[in-house]
């Protein structure tokens, strides 16, 4: 294997500044990556690129940089990783010939300081998962290695392709089927306008201009016409017509809250819809009729409860039962579980100790996820679809959830993230995928199509679109 791909390989994984050194030991079918900043290059040998990122023009085969200072302690226990010379022929990093496989040596793992390492016995590093160790490379300076096993981290691919034009940051987006059943995706941007774009040609079909220059935070089709809602931060709902290429503004609803919680809808019948929104209450929830806009109910906790503003909301009806249920996620982190009909509360759950940012609800297996402010993903379920239970939590490298999808196959589940990072799991077992580091701001919205796109938007006015796992 070449050390470009090496390279491209190891930079899939997430939170690190970049390899700067491969250490290959074949007898244990391992390879050691050296992590940070490369100890400095002595008079009269190359200097040390950057790892490479696709951008930079790797050296030819003969210039490869190569760790310098290699040094060994009387105990035998490397200081170095790698010889300054190299044979023709050889892997571009190779053993220094003095140095026995790492497997006869004692490897530290320290919290930055040789006085913090601790002994690791070679038999708890390596292997098929990895093991995080502290690799001494000069005595002031320490380089974080990776002890992968025989498989590799597959490296994380590129877009499909690339969405330009939004003008402002992308905070809401949906997939629908325009005249032939075209594919079409929609946007809605800061600044307050809704992009209507064509996967086939990749170009925007239209903009419409219906929030006054506030942000657009949800978007969703109806098949009636067919329409589009459209919710802003003006504390509007629109509903567009845009049967026959249209684009005007039939209809507007005053929403009475201002935050950031998107509305949530559910088929009632052929051309019956309820709608969820924040009301005018700090932790209240209105369900809609539509189209006629009547009042449903009004779902509040009772008094002293302290739930906070509604964060996040999704409306659900299981096929074994004609009462709809609401699920809400709320300021205080817990989660909520609301019988529309009864108007009361079935259940609640405290998942999280930071506000819910938004949920995603898998009907199959009445399974969800949530995700808040904080580093970490809370899987439940719905009991007898009556009562919340938390299953498990999956922690995260870094704070911040702004969105997660379920695919519509109930295999892939897709978080945006503040950290600018699209996450990509395995939904039954919450097993990561892929770190999709593409965008240079925080991922605000990802959304799904039928055929298994997922579409990603950021504050980088980027519109990234992602063909991964295809549905078989």
């Amino acid at each position: 294997m070449s050390r470009n791909t090496r390279s491209e390989q190891l930079l899939a994984m997430e939170g690190s500044p970049g390899p700067w050194g491969l250490l290959p030991c074949p007898a244990l079918h391992t390879v050691l990556v050296l992590w940070g900043q490369p100890p400095p290059a002595r008079a009269g040998t190359p200097k040390a690129s950057p790892a490479c990122t696709g951008s930079a023009k790797p050296l030819p085969r003969d210039q490869v940089p190569l760790t310098q200072d290699v040094r060994e302690s009387p105990l035998g226990s490397p200081q170095g990783a790698v010889n300054t010379t190299k044979t023709p022929g050889e892997p571009p990093f190779c053993l220094h010939p003095r140095l026995q496989p790492p497997s006869e040596h004692r490897l530290c793992r320290c919290g930055g300081a040789p006085s913090e390492a601790a002994y690791v016995p070679p038999s708890q590093w390596g292997g098929p998962a990895g093991r995080l160790v502290w690799f001494q490379v000069a005595p002031e300076r320490w380089a974080r290695c990776w002890a992968e096993g025989k498989r590799m981290a597959a490296p994380a691919p590129d877009p499909q392709f690339t969405l330009r034009g939004a003008g402002s940051a992308v905070c809401a987006l949906h997939f629908c089927s325009g005249a032939q059943g075209r594919p079409l995706l929609l946007s809605g941007s800061l600044r307050g306008l809704v992009h209507i774009w064509n996967l086939e040609t990749r170009r925007p079909l239209a903009a419409l201009d219906g929030h006054g220059g506030q942000c657009v935070t949800w978007l969703h089709t109806l098949p009636r016409g067919p329409q589009l809602l459209s919710q802003g931060r003006d504390l509007q709902l629109c509903v567009w017509d845009l049967a026959e290429g249209r684009s005007a503004v039939v209809d507007a609803m005053r929403l009475e809250s201002v935050g950031f919680c998107r509305a949530s809808i559910l088929a009632e019948g052929p051309q019956r819809w309820m709608l969820a929104v924040p009301g005018r209450g700090n932790d209240e929830v209105q369900i809609l009729e539509l189209p006629s806009k009547t009042l449903v109910s009004c779902l509040k906790p009772e008094a002293g409860a302290r739930l906070g503003m509604p964060m996040c909301l999704q409306l659900w009806q299981a096929e074994s039962s004609p009462r709809p249920l609401l699920l809400a996620g709320y300021e205080d982190g817990s989660l909520a579980l609301w019988d529309v009909s009864m108007r009361k509360l079935c259940s609640r759950a405290a998942c999280h100790s930071e506000p819910v940012m938004g949920l995603a609800l898998d009907p199959r297996r009445a399974r969800g996820v949530s995700g808040s402010a904080e580093k970490a993903l809370a899987v439940w379920s719905l009991e007898g679809q009556q009562a919340l239970q938390v299953r498990g939590t999956h922690e995260l490298t870094n704070p911040g959830i702004a969105d997660l999808k379920i695919r519509p196959d109930s295999k892939i589940l897709a978080t945006a993230g503040w950290d600018h990072r699209v996450r990509v799991f395995q939904w039954r077992t919450m097993r990561p995928l892929a770190v999709l580091a593409f965008h240079s701001a925080t991922v605000h919205c990802v959304a799904f199509d039928a055929t298994g796109l997922l579409a990603a938007g950021s504050g980088d006015q980027r519109i990234s679109v992602w063909s991964l796992y295809p549905p078989t």
